[in-house]
C-alpha cells in the first residue's frame, strides 16, 4: 500500500527533534520514504491521500512491559496488600490456553486503539499470544515466563525453560515478532535457572527480560542471603548485558545503576503500576544521566489497570516532578521520547521504529486535535503528554498497514473480542470470587 498523510503536525522524534507544522509523511509498502512540508504531497500524485485534519502525527507508541494475558484480572483486589502472592499467583492456576488467547486479542484491541504499535510481553502460553499479536499486526518482543513452581502451561517448576526452547526457534526471523525468554523475577528463579535462561537467550541471540528490584522482600532476601542487591546478584551471575531488559528497578541503588550502565542494560519503567502499588518511584533521572536506556511500560492490566501509554506519560511527568521537587525536570518532549524513540532504543528496535524517518518502518499514530481537550495547542509535546488521551487516537499504522482508522479497528473487533473473552471466563470468575472472599 502506497499512501501519504498530509495536513498534520509531524513530531519526527529523530535526533534533532525535527517538526513539520504543516507536514506530510509518505509511505510505500511498509516503509517511510519521505518526510517534509505539505507540498511534498504534490510529488506523489498516485499515492492514496489521507487528510490528517490538523492532527499530530507521532511514531507508534512502544509499551516496554506488559502481560496481555491478564485482562481477566483487571479490577481484582486492587487495594489488597501483597496481592501478587495472595491473589494473582494462586489465581493464575485457573488460566487456560483459550483464556490467554482471548485475553491477548482483547488487549491488542485496547492497545491499538490507544496508539500502541510495539509491545514487550511476558506471560504463559506465549506461543498463543504470538499468534494473536501477529494476527493483530503489531510489533512485539514476547517471552515465556520461567518460574519456580508449576503453572498453567507447565506442570513442573521451571517448565517455561522447555517451553521457551521450543517457542524461540519457531519465531526467530519473523518480521513482527521477536521471541525472547522471561524469567519471572530474581527471587522466583534459582541462580542456576537464571543462568540457564540467559544461556538459551544468548544461544539464539534474543533478549531476556525479568522483574528486578521491584519488591521490598526481594531486596531483603538478597541482602540477607548474599549481602548483595538483586542487581548486584544478577551481575555476579554474569547475565547482565545489552540484551537484558530489567522491568521496574524501583529500588535500584546508585551502585546498581552503575552496574546497569556498565553492562548496557535497559530498564522498562511502569510508573502507573509502581505508584498504584505504593512501591515507589524509580530513579529514572539518575538512570538517564548514566546513559541507561529507559522505556515506558504499562505493566499488566491487573497492575496498572490500563494498557494506555498516554496515561503513563502524564503520570510519569507528575510523579517524577514531585519526586525530584523540580517542575522543570523532564520537559514534555523528553517524555514523548521515552514512549517512542527512547523505548525503541531500549529494545534495540530503533533501526525499525520509534521515529518518523526515511527508511524506517511506517509505525505511526495520528492523534486528532478536534476534541474539546485538544485546544488550543501551543506546545504539541505538552499536548501529547498532558492533554491527549487514548480516545484522541484517530489512526494507527504498523509496517504501513492501517490497523485503526477513524477511531475504529480495521482488522479486529473490540466487541467480538470482549464477547469471546467473556465467554471463556466462567471458571476463572468462580475462582476469582472464591479467592477474593478470603482476602
Amino acid at each position: 500500500m502506497n499512501f501519504l498523510i498530509y495536513n498534520v503536525r509531524v513530531l519526527t522524534m529523530n535526533a534533532a527533534f525535527d517538526e513539520w507544522t504543516d507536514g506530510c509523511v509518505v509511505v510505500e509498502g511498509d516503509s517511510i520514504v519521505a518526510v517534509g512540508e505539505k507540498s511534498l504531497s504534490d510529488r506523489y500524485p498516485s499515492h492514496q491521500r489521507i487528510d490528517g485534519d490538523g492532527g499530530i502525527l507521532i511514531p507508534g507508541l512502544v509499551n516496554a512491559h506488559t502481560h496481555v494475558g491478564m485482562i481477566p484480572f483487571r479490577s481484582l483486589g486492587d487495594d489488597c496488600p501483597d496481592r501478587l502472592r495472595r491473589l494473582l499467583f494462586p489465581l493464575e492456576a485457573a488460566m487456560t490456553r483459550e483464556l490467554v488467547r482471548a485475553s491477548a486479542r482483547y488487549a491488542c484491541c485496547e492497545m491499538l486503539l490507544a496508539g500502541t504499535t510495539t509491545i514487550v510481553d511476558m506471560y504463559f502460553f506465549e506461543g498463543e499470544i504470538a499468534k494473536v499479536v501477529k494476527e493483530a499486526g503489531m510489533r512485539a518482543l514476547l517471552g515465556e515466563t520461567v518460574i519456580d513452581f508449576p503453572v498453567c502451561d507447565a506442570p513442573a517448576p521451571y517448565g517455561g525453560l522447555d517451553y521457551a526452547a521450543r517457542f524461540i526457534p519457531e519465531w526467530l526471523g519473523d518480521e513482527l515478532i521477536t521471541p525472547m525468554i522471561a524469567p519471572h523475577g530474581t527471587n522466583t528463579n534459582s541462580p542456576e535457572k537464571i543462568m540457564e535462561a540467559w544461556e538459551l537467550a544468548r544461544r539464539h541471540g534474543v533478549p531476556m527480560t525479568m522483574h528486578v528490584s521491584e519488591m521490598d522482600y526481594e531486596v531483603a532476601h538478597f541482602r540477607g542471603k548474599y549481602a548483595l542487591t538483586p542487581i548486584g546478584f544478577l551481575d555476579s551471575l554474569g547475565v547482565l548485558d545489552e540484551y537484558f531488559i530489567a522491568a521496574h528497578c524501583i529500588l535500584a541503588e546508585e551502585t546498581d545503576l552503575d552496574i546497569l550502565a556498565r553492562r548496557g542494560c535497559a530498564v522498562a519503567h511502569c510508573i502507573g503500576a509502581n505508584t498504584k502499588s505504593a512501591k515507589g518511584v524509580a530513579p529514572v533521572k539518575a538512570m538517564l544521566e548514566r546513559g541507561i536506556p529507559v522505556a515506558l511500560g504499562t505493566d499488566g492490566p491487573a497492575s496498572g489497570n490500563t494498557l494506555d501509554l498516554f496515561t503513563q506519560m502524564d503520570l510519569f511527568a507528575k510523579f517524577h516532578k514531585m519526586a525530584n521537587r523540580d517542575r522543570a525536570i523532564f520537559p514534555a518532549r523528553e517524555i514523548v521520547a521515552l514512549a517512542t524513540i527512547g523505548a525503541a532504543k531500549a529494545l534495540r528496535l530503533d533501526d525499525k521504529t520509534g521515529s518518523i524517518e526515511i527508511g524506517k518502518k511506517a509505525d505511526l499514530t495520528l492523534v486528532e486535535t478536534r476534541s474539546a481537550n485538544m485546544f488550543p495547542i501551543y506546545d504539541p509535546y505538552a499536548t501529547v503528554v498532558y492533554g491527549a488521551k487514548a480516545a484522541n487516537v484517530d489512526s494507527v499504522f504498523v509496517n504501513g498497514r492501517p490497523l485503526v482508522r477513524g477511531k475504529r479497528l480495521t482488522c479486529l473487533s473490540l466487541e467480538a473480542a470482549r464477547d469471546d473473552l467473556s465467554a471463556v471466563m466462567g471458571d476463572f470468575r468462580l475462582a476469582a470470587d472464591r479467592l477474593s472472599a478470603g482476602l
